[in-house]
C-alpha cells in the first residue's frame, strides 16, 4: 500500500528523465549536424550533467514513502537536492579542468534541459484532466 502511494511520483520522474535524456540526445545530434562534432559532444556532456544529477535526486526523493516515514521522506528529499547540487558542481568542475569543450553548447543544453525540468511537470499534470 505504501509503495503504491509513491508510484505516481516515481512514474512522473521516470517520464521526465526519459524526456530529458531524449532532448539531450536530439540536441547533441542537431548541434553536431548544424555546427560540428565538438559542439555535439559538448552538448551531450552539458545535458548529461543535468540528467545524471536529476536521476540521483529522483532516486533519493522516492527512496521512502508513507506517513509513518514522513521525516525520512523529507530528509531524503533534502539530501537528494543537496547531492544533486554537489554532483552538478563536481561534474562541471571535472569538465572544465580535464576536458577541452565548447562552452556555448555545453551551457545551452544544460539550460535547455533545466527548462524542460521546470515546464514538463506542468504539462503532465494538465494532461490528466
Amino acid at each position: 500500500m505504501v509503495a503504491a502511494l509513491a508510484r505516481p511520483g516515481r512514474e512522473l520522474a521516470k517520464r521526465l528523465l526519459m524526456i530529458q535524456a531524449s532532448a539531450v540526445i536530439f540536441t547533441a545530434i542537431a548541434m553536431a549536424a548544424a555546427f560540428n562534432v565538438e559542439w555535439g559532444k559538448a552538448s551531450l556532456i552539458g545535458g548529461g550533467i543535468f540528467v545524471i544529477a536529476n536521476a540521483v535526486f529522483a532516486l533519493c526523493a522516492f527512496m521512502f514513502s508513507g506517513a509513518r516515514l514522513a521525516k525520512l521522506v523529507a530528509a531524503s528529499f533534502y539530501a537528494g537536492e543537496a547531492l544533486k547540487l554537489v554532483i552538478t558542481a563536481v561534474l562541471f568542475s571535472l569538465v572544465y579542468v580535464y576536458m577541452q569543450v565548447e562552452l556555448v553548447p555545453l551551457k545551452l543544453t544544460y539550460l535547455l534541459v533545466l527548462g524542460i525540468n521546470i515546464c514538463a511537470p506542468v504539462l503532465f499534470i494538465n494532461n490528466k484532466k
